[in-house]
């Protein structure tokens, strides 16, 4: 019974270890490089010390992706309550063209880039991207406040902004 007993408790520390969320960006992540709206090529670290200093609300979307356009009036309530706060939108795409369509369309207001490398880009990857759209915020000093939200009126998004 000892056995399981200690078996049990290893497993359940070894998995609340392994589920912690990061709070910085890994070096990976801050090297990938997206497309601005002039067609220059960035990185995810230029991107967000553009905003050093600021609250940053990062929305990874798509204009084919139906549950992001679901959520665009939350997003824009969001950002009504909460002007103070830089909005980065990270778009997956399929071109640069229906890209730049989609913002138009959807009259999505924040700073806007071309995710160029894509859902398995070292982006992608780190934040293990398994669903769109996908929010998450970074503090005024750079460091992740909240890796996954899966909707723009999450109360976890409203309490930490």
């Amino acid at each position: 019974m000892d056995k399981i007993k200690y078996l049990f408790i290893a497993c359940l520390a070894f998995i609340s270890c392994n589920s912690q969320e990061p709070t910085t960006f890994s070096k990976e992540a801050l090297n990938d490089t997206f497309i601005n709206l002039e067609g220059q090529s960035v990185t995810f670290k230029d991107i967000l010390e553009k905003h050093k200093g600021s609250t940053i609300v990062i929305d990874v979307w798509a204009s084919w992706c139906s549950d992001c356009i679901k959520s665009m009036p939350k997003v824009k309530a969001l950002q009504q309550e909460h002007q103070e706060v830089a909005y980065i939108f990270l778009s997956l795409e399929r071109s640069e063209e229906a890209w730049k369509k989609g913002i138009d369309k959807y009259a999505v207001k924040g700073n806007h880039y071309f995710m160029q490398s894509g859902w398995k880009g070292p982006f992608g990857t780190f934040v293990n991207l398994d669903w769109i759209p996908r929010f998450m915020v970074v503090d005024k000093q750079g460091n992740i406040k909240l890796y996954k939200a899966v909707e723009a009126d999450d109360k976890k998004i409203k309490d930490i902004l």
